[in-house]
This record gives C-alpha cells, sequence and structure tokens, in this order.
C-alpha cells in the first residue's frame, strides 16, 4: 500500500515538473521572440543582403514595410488599447512623408531660381516663379525633422482634444477622422498648394550628403528603419504595461466607470491618439527615401482602411500583433499581386473577413492559444 502511494506520488511530482519546465519553456519562448525577431530585422536582414541572398529592391522594399509597420503600431495603440477607432493614420503618415519629401526635393535639382523640379513642373508659370517662403526652411534637415514630429503631433493633439472633449466616440469619430482625412486629400490635390498637386514630390537625389541611388545609403536607411521600428515598438510596449497604459485599458473597457472614479479620459484619449500620430509621421519620413516619391494618393481613404486590417489580423492590443500583421499583410501583397493581381483584393478582403469570424484575436492571439493548450500538454 504505502509502495503505491510513493508511486502515485512520484507520478503527481514528475507531472508538476513537467508542467512548470514546459511553462518556463513557452515564457521564455514567448518573451525572447520579440527579441529574436527585433534581432533579425537589425542585423539578419542587412547580413542576407550581404550574403547575396536579397538584392537592392527587395531590401529596400523591407524597409518601408518596417516604416508601415510603425503605423499599425500607432493605430493598436489607438484602437487596441484606447477602444478608439482611428481612420486617419494615413493622413498623419503622408504628413511626415511631405515634411521628408520637401527636404530630399530642396536637396535634389533645381530649375529656375532654385525652384525644386517636383515644384517647377506644375506651375503655370514657371518663367516668373518664385520658390514659396514655407519652402525654404525645409532646405535644412533639421527643421525638416523637427516638422515631422511637430505637425503632426500638433494637429493631432488639437484635433483629438476638441473631438473627445465633445465626447464623441465610437462609429462617429471613425467618420469624422475619415473625412478629416478625406478633406486633406483634396486640400492637397490642388496645384494652388504649390505642395505639386497630385504629381506629388518626387526627383530625390540626395539625403544628408548621400546619393540615394548607392548601395550604401539604401542599406543605411533600411537599417534605421528597423531600428526605428524596434524602438517604436519597446516605446510602445513600455507605455501600455504603465500606469497610462492601464489607464488605457480602461478607458477600452468602460470609460464611464473610469469617469466616476475621478480620471478625465480626454487628455488620456488625446495624448495616446498624438502619440500614434508621432509614430505614423516618423513612418511616413522614412519611407519617403526609400519609394522616392509620396503623393496625396497616400492618404487616400483605402489607406488608412488597410491598416485597420494589418492591426485586426496581427491581432490588436498586443502591438508585436500589430508588426507581424503589417509585415505579413505586406508581403503577401508584394508575393499575390505578382501572381494574381486582380484577385488580391478579394484576397485581403477573405482574410479580413475570416480573421473577425474565426480569430477574432488575430494572429497574436491565436498563437497565445496554441501556446497555452501546449503547456496544458506538457
Amino acid at each position: 500500500m504505502r509502495e503505491t502511494l510513493l508511486r502515485g506520488t512520484d507520478t503527481i511530482l514528475v507531472d508538476v515538473l513537467r508542467r512548470r519546465s514546459g511553462g518556463g519553456f513557452l515564457r521564455w519562448l514567448d518573451h525572447v521572440g520579440p527579441g529574436l525577431g527585433a534581432l533579425l530585422l537589425i542585423f539578419g536582414v542587412p547580413g542576407l543582403f550581404a550574403a547575396g541572398w536579397l538584392d537592392q529592391s527587395q531590401l529596400s522594399q523591407l524597409g518601408r514595410y518596417c516604416c508601415l509597420a510603425m503605423v499599425a503600431i500607432g493605430l493598436d495603440l489607438v484602437w487596441g488599447y484606447c477602444g478608439v477607432l482611428s481612420l486617419c493614420q494615413a493622413m498623419f503618415f503622408t504628413l511626415g512623408g511631405y515634411a521628408c519629401g520637401m527636404y530630399l526635393a530642396m536637396h535634389g535639382p533645381l530649375d529656375g531660381e532654385g525652384i525644386p523640379r517636383a515644384l517647377f513642373v506644375v506651375s503655370s508659370d514657371p518663367s516668373g516663379m518664385v520658390l514659396p517662403w514655407f519652402w525654404k526652411p525645409f532646405d535644412s534637415a533639421l527643421f525638416a525633422g523637427t516638422m515631422t514630429v511637430l505637425v503632426p503631433g500638433t494637429f493631432a493633439a488639437f484635433f483629438g482634444f476638441f473631438a473627445f472633449r465633445s465626447r464623441i466616440r465610437g462609429v462617429y469619430f471613425s467618420i469624422i477622422t475619415q473625412a478629416t482625412t478625406v478633406a486633406v486629400w483634396l486640400l492637397f490635390c490642388r496645384n494652388d498648394l504649390q505642395l505639386c498637386g497630385t504629381n506629388g514630390l518626387t526627383n530625390f537625389t540626395h539625403i544628408l550628403g548621400c546619393e540615394l541611388r548607392e548601395t550604401p545609403t539604401k542599406v543605411g536607411l533600411y537599417v534605421i528603419s528597423a531600428v526605428a521600428l524596434v524602438a517604436a515598438a519597446a516605446a510602445a510596449l513600455r507605455l501600455t504595461r504603465s500606469r497610462f497604459g492601464r489607464l488605457l485599458i480602461a478607458i477600452r473597457d468602460n470609460e464611464s466607470r473610469l469617469r466616476f472614479a475621478g480620471y478625465d479620459p480626454v487628455w488620456f484619449k488625446t495624448a495616446v491618439f498624438a502619440f500614434g500620430a508621432v509614430l505614423a509621421a516618423i513612418g511616413g519620413a522614412l519611407y519617403t527615401p526609400q519609394t522616392g516619391i509620396v503623393t496625396p494618393a497616400n492618404m487616400m481613404a483605402i489607406e488608412s482602411i488597410l491598416v485597420v486590417v494589418w492591426v485586426a489580423v496581427g491581432g490588436r492590443g498586443t502591438v508585436v500583433g500589430a508588426v507581424v500583421g503589417a509585415l505579413v499583410i505586406n508581403l503577401l501583397y508584394a508575393w499575390l499581386t505578382t501572381l494574381v493581381p486582380k484577385a488580391w483584393p478579394f484576397i485581403i478582403g477573405a482574410l479580413f473577413v475570416a480573421v473577425v469570424l474565426f480569430m477574432p484575436t488575430g494572429l497574436a492571439g491565436g498563437w497565445r492559444a496554441i501556446l497555452a493548450r501546449a503547456k496544458g500538454w506538457l
């Protein structure tokens, strides 16, 4: 009898040890995975390029996707953690792109009396054209970098404050953000704004004295984009795990109860909305020299909706899921538009519907569920 009890105790002990060791390994894997992904982006991809496994176009493509993932992080903070569905992330992305594009155009080919070629060719009177006053400061990289953060951040702060103070939320907030994006898009399409109209800014040749076509410049832009993405993800994770992040989740789950607890949600919602706008703008500024052009088409309504798809597929409220969703969807886009270009809109629509119906927590939530189930099996 005693031996039977001992054997039973040993079996239970082994089972407990297995569960604890399995859980520890899975927790380690869950924590280390994002770090390994960051190392892969920063060091692995340039290593593959140096080894000849990637060409320049693929390297620049991955750099652009890193920039787009920053836009997804901004939306994930606003929508995933705060519960506010914003449809104007593409507008902030384009504003940052224009700030960088104006600097690049000022250091590209100039016509007439120092007029950037992109602006000169769309002028109705090029012979007597004078460089607009607001273009001149963008000859400075410091000024352009400051405007990249200041203009979208200030715009988002004022817009968000008055919208949230008026207690506009839910689908109504989504509608006014999309309407604002369409209005700004129409404004940027006008030639009399002197931002090159629908042609956008192009003819970029140099950045900070380096020629954009040179291989070291392309590698440098990719590395900066990857580092910026990792830094943005780390800052977002730190923010969400702080007291401020817990307040954002409280706003998402029950804003009225938070008000009754003595907090004013307006300031928290405004702050995260502005922070998300700045992340999108930085992504746009890094995207522009890698793609060689920025136009008002970058802020069309469909572009903001695509960002929502990235976050939904990756898993909102996870940060890492938003990055994974943006990278996966854009890599699928690059692959499938080559194979079946006409079918891509139907594929992305079907993918979004499938995620909403069968995997509402996205890829990140599905992965966590698999890990939890595997932990129970060990």
